[in-house]
């Protein structure tokens, strides 16, 4: 089923949301758009690594106080360009990529920047909650939210990226979660 729930972006744009039920667990598809900043595209040809982050929440909605976050995700992405052999690497993981992070990672290698781009806009069949863990009889909703991770970056840039425009990469899109797929 496809939603066009509320979006917020700034600089990038969700051109599609799908939300369904696959099993017995709720799976989020997205398609983001943007276009990667020349200061960004320039730190990166410089061999800096840039990290963006897609993060899912399942919320019950509460009339009376905030709504109850159920479930949350994160996927993290780290690109990087090689100039000795003048390829792209992408890696996807659960954790943010420290030693201590448990989870699986993904590595793949690109010969273009538009080819490892093309992986960082496509979410697919991501696994956000388990349907036992949601009542039919209640209200729920999916917020999904994709960013540049600027607190990654190394201090120098951190300094110089906070507060421009020229960094910001980031998008979000808040959409019910329809009453068939919890049953």
């Amino acid at each position: 089923m496809l939603f066009a729930g509320l979006a917020h972006a700034q600089s990038a744009d969700i051109t599609q949301f799908r939300a369904e039920r696959a099993e017995e667990e709720i799976q989020v598809s997205a398609q983001i758009q943007f276009e990667l900043p020349a200061a960004v595209e320039d730190a990166l040809l410089k061999g800096i690594p840039m990290y963006f982050v897609a993060e899912a929440d399942v919320l019950r909605e509460r009339w009376y106080w905030y709504d109850k976050r159920l479930a949350s995700v994160e996927r993290h992405m780290r690109l990087a360009y090689q100039p000795l052999t003048r390829r792209w690497r992408l890696n996807v993981s659960t954790g943010p990529g420290n030693a201590n992070s448990q989870g699986l990672v993904l590595n793949q290698g690109f010969d273009t920047l538009p080819q490892a781009l093309a992986g960082i806009k496509r979410v697919s069949g991501w696994k956000v909650a388990d349907v036992a863990d949601l009542d039919p009889s209640l209200k729920y909703k999916v917020e999904f939210r994709f960013r540049l991770d600027l607190s990654r970056l190394p201090r120098p840039f951190q300094i110089g990226a906070i507060g421009q425009s020229d960094w910001d990469v980031s998008a979000g899109i808040s959409t019910p979660l329809s009453s068939d797929l919890t049953k």
